[in-house]
């Protein structure tokens, strides 16, 4: 059986916004598995303030 309490609720916030100037963030909401990935996580996401895909970064 597999153990509870592995999948953590993690944010992503926007690498390219934060320096763009504009105002405003972009953020989601994702878990991950605190097991496997012990690292921050980074995914591409779209950014609809840049109106791009844009990489995102885990922030604690």
């Amino acid at each position: 059986m597999a153990k509870k309490g592995n999948r953590v609720q993690v944010i992503l916030e926007c690498t390219e916004h934060k320096t763009s100037g504009l105002a405003g963030t972009s953020r989601y909401i994702s878990t991950k598995n605190k097991k496997n990935t012990p690292e921050r996580l980074e995914l591409k996401k779209y950014n609809s303030t840049l109106k791009k895909v844009t990489v995102h970064k885990e922030i604690k």
